[in-house]
């Protein structure tokens, strides 16, 4: 595996990170939307991840000879929670219904908390092992001069 496939192995990491991120930050700020423009409350999106291949215009030459791939990660899609959402009873607010109850998206903050730290440590291993690479090219090219 060349150090250019490192790259955009780790390079396709962080931007599946970022996606998952964007995602939960936005389930953070939804979590009390109770109307939306297709009706009802706010749902929760997943962000799916996907093993995609990995091209480096740098070393193609070397994988059509080696017939070697390289595997990174992409966002296969983005799934909306199926959950039902949480009814609490507040017979005063716009959107209650006949009852009085108002649904509520199904999200638990800290949940979401937890999986942004898992995403934030995701990309922050992924930006690392784009450092480690950083510094063995230019380790290599120090030894060449």
């Amino acid at each position: 595996m060349s150090l250019f496939h490192v790259m955009s192995v780790s390079a396709s990491g962080l931007a599946a990170q970022r996606a998952r991120a964007q995602s939960i930050v936005e389930n953070l700020a939804n979590s009390e939307t109770t109307r939306t423009s297709e009706g009802g409350p706010y749902r929760r999106k997943d962000v799916i991840f996907a093993p995609e291949a990995q091209v480096s215009p740098f070393s193609s030459f070397f994988q059509r000879e080696l017939s070697a791939s390289q595997t990174g990660v992409g966002v296969a899609g983005i799934v909306e929670d199926l959950r039902e959402p949480v009814m609490r009873y507040q017979p005063g607010h716009p959107d209650a219904d006949e009852q009085g109850y108002v649904a509520y998206p199904n999200i638990n903050p800290a949940e979401e908390m937890v999986d942004l730290m898992g995403a934030s440590r995701g990309y922050q291993a992924n930006v690392a092992a784009l450092s480690a690479v950083k510094d063995m090219v230019a380790k290599s090219i120090d030894l060449l001069r």
